[in-house]
């Protein structure tokens, strides 16, 4: 998975591109494509092996991940007296729809290091097996959220349930599973940040450094950062749901993610390295702030509509 490359959703994969080992031609078709392969192919990410089968520390994590959040949803449901078997019925859906959006959200905005090497977006397109292996490039976590608040859509119309009120139930696990899985990108040692000389800085092995920093050897803990972040938008989910829980409308604790999270990404972009780019934009950092004000603005609005309702007489 590229640096850029979001996996907090526990949807990710035991190879990650390292983006220093593109080739600089990008002109020949034969030699991205060959490029392509070398990159994600040649570098194999720590595991061990179980009756011969490579188990990748970075797969254990994420599922942990989405496993954690699964069971967190579970107690959600259980306090609000709801069928908690609907949560493992539709976490499968959830999953998969997570790892499609994730997927499509890499195709269309894949990272710079990978642009400058001729794997775009119209790489993906004219190479469908490529586009469609998700062993190879990268996810993104924008995406797998989006996909996977789809598919809880799907199941909750199929089901004849609540999207709403089921979405609040499973908001808290998202942030949880995104704060669990962040950190099999220090597993990867990727998802870093600037280079710096602060006390908890990490240190990143040589090949595993992207272009023109080969000289700098401690970088920001991004991956920390962002972990640590999201379990700050864990807190005050849960602590939302109990203290307000008379006040909440269905969907205001979807909305406050929505808020929190992008809120918290928008600023930490500002430390990534290898960011995606539309037009010379940050794609990641400029849908932050959209989905933030988006949410935010929506948030105010459907209270305040409560709020001015006039009062009825009897």
């Amino acid at each position: 998975m590229s640096p850029t490359s979001a996996c907090g959703l526990s949807l990710s994969l035991p190879i990650s591109p390292r983006c220093s080992e593109f080739t600089t031609s990008g002109a020949r078709r034969g030699r991205t494509i060959k490029s392509f392969k070398t990159i994600t192919e040649g570098n194999m990410l720590p595991y061990f092996k179980l009756f011969g089968i490579p188990i990748y520390y970075y797969g254990i994590i994420l599922m942990t991940g989405a496993l954690a959040a699964a069971f967190l949803a579970d107690r959600e449901a259980r306090r609000r007296k709801l069928n908690t078997e609907l949560v493992w019925d539709g976490l499968v859906w959830v999953l998969i729809g997570g790892i499609i959006g994730a997927r499509i959200w890499h195709i269309l905005t894949p990272p710079q290091t990978m642009v400058e090497q001729g794997i775009t977006t119209a790489f993906y397109l004219t190479h469908p097996l490529d586009a469609i292996n998700i062993r190879k490039g990268g996810l993104g976590i924008p995406g797998g959220v989006i996909g996977g608040g789809l598919a809880l859509y799907w199941f909750c119309r199929r089901r004849k349930i609540s999207f709403a009120t089921w979405g609040d139930i499973a908001i808290p696990g998202v942030a949880l599973g995104q704060a669990i899985g962040r950190w099999g990108n220090f597993v990867n040692q990727e998802v870093y940040g600037a280079p710096t000389t602060l006390p908890w800085a990490i240190t990143i092995d040589p090949q595993n450094r992207l272009p023109g920093y080969q000289d700098f050897a401690t970088y920001h803990p991004l991956f920390l950062y962002e972990s640590l972040w999201n379990l700050l938008n864990l807190g005050i989910l849960l602590w939302l749901g109990r203290r307000y829980a008379n006040r909440l409308k269905p969907g205001d604790l979807i909305l406050v993610y929505a808020i929190v999270y992008p809120f918290g990404r928008f600023f930490l972009e500002f430390l990534r390295l290898d960011y995606s780019a539309i037009a010379g934009i940050n794609a990641n950092q400029a849908f932050m702030a959209i989905v933030a004000l988006a949410s935010a603005a929506f948030l105010y609005w459907r209270h305040r509509k409560q709020d001015t309702a006039p009062v009825s007489e009897t």
